[in-house]
């Protein structure tokens, strides 16, 4: 009741292209200066192996500048440091992932160690910009098997998804907590004349 969650997934894409669209989908006249947070979560494509996977792959260094340009453009329509948060890639199941790889005729087309390299360079990215981030490469890898975190060796599961939304509430609670809520709580709604209450 204190705000709206804009979600804009992207399957597939890479810095590259997500650089592209951002002016598209946020801009000052989206209410920029409302913005509680934005989070920016790239990486995973980027790091696929350019010799395997030549159209998703972003090199490091350009990786690194596409992200710091995005935070450049937030903060061109007003949207401050400390309202942006990095999530670095998660880490790769190179076992599961190999799988999915053989299952469609392909060879293995991302390393975890390179996808390290990615989550260092975001995690980078955000001190040299004064951002907030994330290092899901890393906190996800304090649990030995962090397996049960992928479905597919790559791409979140539910318990992964549930993993990070935990890791982002840490960050957001404390932004929203300020927030006056836009709607009453259920409990005090009158239910005999619930427009006296909601409108």
């Amino acid at each position: 009741r204190k705000c709206d969650v804009v979600n804009r997934g992207f399957s597939g894409y890479n810095t590259r292209w997500a650089k592209l669209i951002l002016p598209r989908l946020i801009t000052k006249s989206t209410g920029a200066e409302s913005t509680v947070a934005v989070t920016i979560f790239f990486g995973a494509n980027d790091s696929a192996l350019k010799d395997l996977n030549p159209k998703q792959h972003v090199p490091l260094e350009e990786y690194a500048g596409n992200l710091k340009s995005m935070i450049q453009y937030l903060k061109s329509v007003d949207i401050t440091e400390d309202r942006i948060i990095l999530i670095t890639p998660p880490p790769l199941h190179e076992p599961t992932w190999e799988k999915e790889c053989l299952a469609k005729g392909d060879k293995l087309n991302r390393h975890n160690a390179t996808t390290g390299e990615y989550a260092q360079a975001c995690v980078q990215a955000a001190t040299d910009c004064g951002t907030d981030v994330i290092d899901l490469w890393t906190l996800m890898q304090k649990n030995e098997d962090f397996s049960s975190y992928l479905s597919d060796g790559l791409h979140l599961s539910t318990q992964g998804n549930s993993f990070l939304a935990a890791q982002l509430w840490a960050r957001l609670e404390k932004k929203l907590s300020a927030f006056p809520s836009l709607l009453p709580y259920w409990r005090d709604v009158d239910h005999t004349d619930p427009a006296a209450s909601l409108l």
